[in-house]
């Protein structure tokens, strides 16, 4: 009997959300994540989280004084994890037969109407068998192109095949497959994934500002003609990072600080060393909008992105992106107009040669004022809503088939 609440398609749901990276990790699939649990219990959903076990028990969300549920926290399942040897810093949990119990257990206990598998490849597996099993409508969503990753690792190549293979084959179990960008449709449906979705991109306004809240931007220094850079993400080898070690290398008129952590950062701290270049760690909320509004030119070298959340946080901040030419980097800004879009090592230093001097920075600052603009469009709160209206869509389907069964 398929494990579907009448109700869930008019009412409140019950989510099992199964990822295979959550709190406290940082990076663009666990800002989505959060943002959208915050989103799920704000509008009265239950929700509970298997995840890589960190010592995180649960996911609290912050009180509202307006929201009537009582409901704040989100229980969070942790898995066992193990460290894989081409990404030691991040760990991960593989299909194991500890994992599928807990799986089971949290499924018989919380009898979800929906289950969400972000990313399926490993703990996913047992959120796609779970939901085969007990006839649970799945929603699988595809956030990050691990086979372009593991072509950037040369050791781990050959495995980019066998990633895909394995991304195909979970996702078909699923009614409808999730993606962050019309080009990473274009990508999924090449791969041979069906029925898929776009879900919008988001930013948290409030919090990335150009500077006219609480925290203003620190004053311009007259005397200092150098170009303050800035990127954010992971310090991994698909951010295509040391395609700045050069520029960094024969200029003068640049800084350039990178801001997070990864397998990547030794090899990046060489290739930097006796540059104008400074290591930051990761850093979150109120500090790193700070770090935004703190230089003149957001830069994004890497073209494997499937979305970039990044970027739209520099645009909210009121700083303009530099970013190399992707499907994703052109679904987000419009070059000359939100940002800049390179295509190769000319073009970027071309671009920069603009942005220098007084003309550069009135450049900048109109650059800056429109993709601000731009990213007041996106809110967090319609982004999750379109997971919402997937879940729903997804258990109206499956009650669809339990109804055309023949009676027996």
């Amino acid at each position: 009997m398929a494990q579907v609440n009448g109700e869930a398609g008019r009412g409140h749901l019950r989510v099992l959300l199964v990822t295979e990276t959550f709190v406290p990790s940082v990076d663009g699939v666990v800002t989505r994540l959060t943002h959208l649990v915050e989103h799920l219990i704000a509008e009265g959903h239950e929700v509970e989280i298997i995840a890589p076990g960190l010592g995180v028990d649960e996911y609290e969300v912050a009180s509202d004084p307006d929201n009537k549920h009582q409901s704040k926290r989100a229980p969070v399942h942790g898995a066992r994890t193990v460290r894989v040897p081409f990404y030691p810093s991040r760990p991960w949990s593989p299909p194991t037969p500890s994992t599928y119990r807990l799986t089971e257990r949290v499924v018989r206990d919380f009898r979800p109407d929906v289950i969400h598998a972000a990313q399926p490849i490993l703990l996913g597996q047992a959120a796609v068998r779970a939901a085969r099993r007990h006839r649970i409508p799945l929603v699988a969503s595809y956030h990050t192109n691990l086979p372009a990753y593991l072509s950037r690792y040369r050791a781990w190549a050959w495995s980019a095949p066998i990633i895909t293979w394995a991304t195909r084959r979970l996702h078909r179990e699923a009614t409808f497959n999730v993606v962050t960008s019309e080009a990473m449709r274009e990508q999924a449906r090449t791969m041979g994934l069906e029925r898929v979705e776009v879900v919008r991109r988001a930013v948290d306004t409030q919090l990335f500002h150009p500077g006219k809240g609480p925290t203003p931007a620190p004053p311009h220094d007259s005397h200092n003609r150098r170009l303050r850079l800035l990127f954010v993400g992971r310090l991994a080898a698909e951010k295509d990072l040391s395609r700045l070690a050069p520029l960094m290398r024969c200029r003068d008129d640049l800084e350039l600080t990178l801001v997070g952590e990864g397998p990547h950062r030794a090899d990046l701290e060489r290739e930097f060393r006796g540059t104008r270049t400074r290591f930051t760690g990761v850093l979150q909320g109120e500090e790193l909008a700070r770090a935004y509004r703190a230089h003149d030119l957001f830069v994004f070298p890497s073209v494997t992105e499937t979305l970039g959340l990044v970027l739209l946080e520099a645009m909210a901040s009121g700083l303009p992106p530099l970013a190399a030419r992707s499907g994703p980097t052109l679904e987000q800004i419009v070059d000359g107009e939100t940002g800049f879009v390179f295509r190769d090592q000319h073009e970027l230093e071309r671009i920069l040669d603009t942005l220098m001097g007084e003309s550069g920075a009135a450049l900048r600052a109109r650059v800056g004022e429109s993709a601000r603009r731009e990213a007041e469009r996106h809110t967090w709160a319609a982004a999750s809503e379109d997971f919402v209206s997937l879940y729903r869509r997804a258990i109206e389907s499956a009650e669809a088939r339990i109804r055309s069964w023949p009676r027996k």
